[in-house]
């Protein structure tokens, strides 16, 4: 199922939306976190569309999230509310519901997306394209632990990956390469990509599954075709808690998206 598709969302009125979490768009048996950002900023953008006269090509600037509890695969539904409309900058709030219980609460800014060229950048050097000994993450699928690797193209850096053969005391820092197949990515799929990466701190041993408390997003560009780059890293982990800062560039060299979130690894 293509990316446009998984992440469509289908107004039904007074700010209401439904929407499908598809089996394909999976980490384990949950939705893809990125994948329900993207369904709440599509929400979000449509509602800023309808309030504010003559608005045209609106984007998701930022996204902030609390993910309460984890959806599963199937239906839900998602409720805007418009808490400030303005020329620059619209302000939605998005909760995602499933079965009457709200999953993920999401604050989205809403605006136009800067196309002139940025007056300052600092981005970390990663290649434009993947090694060609990078790990294809599709494998992973197969066991359906990794389905997202079956419907998106991802690559992870052997280098610096010790977990990948046991080895712990590697940097927390990853390097992956994705895209989604069929299509060039947008400031949508930027989201997911800006949630890509297994967490860092399975290089240190702590595999399994590591769940988002809060993630928030800022997207800056629209990507170019080709591969997004992304660069993961960890400033500190606190017994459980741990955070993740995501760098997401184009095939172009621009930033398209920054993502930081706190999360917790599986308890030692």
């Amino acid at each position: 199922m293509s990316f446009s598709v998984a992440s469509a969302v289908r107004p039904l009125g007074d700010g209401t939306y439904t929407a499908s979490l598809p089996a394909q768009w999976t980490v384990g048996p949950k939705p893809h976190g990125g994948l329900l950002l993207a369904l709440a900023a599509r929400a979000a953008v449509d509602a800023a569309s309808s309030a504010v006269p003559g608005a045209e090509d609106l984007a998701p600037l930022a996204v902030s999230a609390q993910f309460l509890r984890a959806p599963e695969v199937g239906p839900v539904l998602l409720r805007a509310d418009v808490r400030k409309a303005g020329r620059t900058a619209t302000v939605v709030s998005v909760a995602l519901e499933q079965r009457g219980r709200s999953c993920v609460e999401s604050t989205v800014t809403v605006g136009r997306m800067p196309t002139r060229p940025p007056d300052y950048v600092d981005l970390p050097d990663v290649p434009a394209a993947p090694p060609a000994d990078a790990i294809d993450l599709a494998g992973l699928g197969a066991d359906g632990v990794y389905k997202l690797g079956t419907v998106c193209d991802v690559r992870l850096d052997k280098e610096g990956a010790g977990f990948l053969t046991g080895r712990t005391g590697d940097p927390l820092v990853l390097r992956l390469w994705v895209r989604p197949l069929g299509e060039r990515p947008d400031p949508y799929f930027a989201l997911v990509a800006g949630d890509i990466s297994m967490p860092v701190t399975f290089n240190l041993g702590r595999l399994g599954w590591s769940p988002t408390v809060q993630l928030t997003a800022l997207l800056r560009s629209d990507p170019a075709p080709g591969w997004l780059r992304v660069q993961v890293t960890c400033s500190a982990v606190h017994g459980q808690w741990f955070d993740e800062d995501a760098v997401v560039i184009d095939s172009s060299g621009r930033l398209v998206c920054q993502a930081r979130q706190l999360a917790l690894t599986p308890a030692i």
